[in-house]
């Protein structure tokens, strides 16, 4: 009995020393691994597909935004994906049921900002809906945060739906503002907007984005100095608010490569005006082939970041393709090689590894887009490839699958 009871306590220690070494085995392997950096991943949202009074009168009549113009996609070359098809049907993107269900799927797979599109036509709000009744009513948007971008560009009449205007390309909205307008948008976003708690701040300074920087000097007489002067007055009103200031971001859109003349002309342009950061809509560099276009947006990103002192974040898109706007385009208009969510992945991962090596500035990425079905670049679940596209991003940045 004696004899069983010593070899029962034995095998007992064996064991506890056994246990022991593998706990300090992954203590010292917890130890030696690299602390991991968080992330600002922050989807693009084009907010057109709901019924907004202005777009029902002037655009798309039918009173479902703009999948009036998606659902006509039809495809233009053999295997051309068109109509897209959203794999939770065709919702309205202002439903705040709708907007809870985005915001669970997006933090579960790393994307934590939406960054809305907002415009100003006809001086008053254009498609605001989508933020003030979509995401700002979901019970659960405090789970992520949120930003805008001002989407301050012409619009044709032809534009945004060509089976209503056909050939018409004259303006229908013109982008740029007076001072009076100005003023009431400062306004409107200081209070309305930049005072949620979950609103983008980078070092407490609420983010605003830009779009289109020469309609804003244009509202302001082509003047630099006198655009300086509206920002500034921005700025002040912020810190009157009780913010510490504003952190204004240019965001170049596509972005191409630049002569050395341009950029020397953008470098001045950003540093007069006062610009906190850099940031670009979708990559520059369209090309057929997704790999091609990747590349090209890594050697823009390149160039702008090794003239800029100010932080420039980059972005990955998910494709292109706008078909559905433009009856004239075709095969060689939309991205439609190598355009799968491994390619997706692979940039992602690029665009970390980027974010990695400016350990000075926000570790913030954008994502063309959240939802423009209309261009082909959405990370919405659809019909063709699922999950695919917001698997990718759990891939690089939560399961870290691409990690060097």
């Amino acid at each position: 009995m004696k004899n069983n009871r010593f070899i029962i306590v034995r095998k007992a220690l064996l064991v506890l020393v056994f246990l022991s070494g593998i706990i300090l085995w992954a203590c010292s392997q917890q130890k030696t691994e690299p602390v991991r950096h968080d992330y600002l991943v922050a989807a693009y949202i084009w907010p057109s597909c709901h019924d907004d009074p202005l777009a029902r009168k002037k655009l798309w009549p039918e009173g479902i935004g703009e999948w009036e113009v998606i659902k006509k996609g039809n495809p233009r070359f053999e295997g051309h994906y068109q109509p897209r098809q959203p794999l939770w049907g065709y919702e309205m993107d202002n439903d705040p049921k709708v907007v809870e269900r985005w915001i669970d799927v997006a933090v579960a797979h790393g994307v934590n900002v939406f960054v809305y599109d907002w415009y100003w036509y006809e001086e008053g709000p254009y498609l605001e809906s989508a933020l003030n009744d979509g995401f700002l009513k979901a019970a659960n948007n405090r789970k992520m945060q949120f930003y805008i971008m001002w989407a301050n560009h012409d619009v044709k009449h032809n534009y945004w739906n060509y089976h209503l205007y056909g050939d018409d390309t004259s303006i229908l909205w013109d982008a740029k503002v007076d001072w009076k307008n100005f003023k009431i948008i400062v306004d409107r976003v200081i209070n309305q907007y930049f005072k949620r708690p979950n609103y983008l701040k980078i070092n407490g300074e609420p983010v605003f984005s830009i779009f289109s920087i020469d309609k804003l000097m244009q509202s302001f007489n082509g003047s630099l100095e006198e655009t300086r002067k509206a920002l500034d007055y921005f700025r002040d009103e912020v810190k009157k608010a009780g913010f510490p200031g504003l952190h204004i971001q240019w965001n170049q859109g596509g972005g191409s490569l630049m002569s050395q003349q341009h950029a020397g002309q953008f470098r001045d342009r950003v540093n007069a005006m006062g610009f906190n950061s850099v940031a670009m809509y979708n990559m520059g560099g369209l090309s057929e082939d997704y790999l091609v276009y990747g590349s090209n947006s890594i050697n823009i990103r390149a160039q702008m970041d090794s003239i800029l002192d100010i932080p420039v974040f980059p972005c990955v898109s998910i494709g292109w393709d706008d078909t559905p706007r433009f009856p004239a385009k075709g095969m060689r208009d939309v991205v439609h090689y190598h355009n799968t969510p491994a390619s997706f992945a692979a940039l992602l991962s690029k665009a970390k590894n980027y974010a990695d090596a400016h350990p000075g500035q926000p570790r913030l990425i954008t994502i063309n887009a959240w939802n423009e079905w209309v261009e082909g670049s959405y990370l919405l679940p659809d019909m063709l490839n699922g999950f695919g596209y917001l698997e990718a991003v759990k891939d690089v940045f939560i399961h870290r699958k691409y990690d060097r």
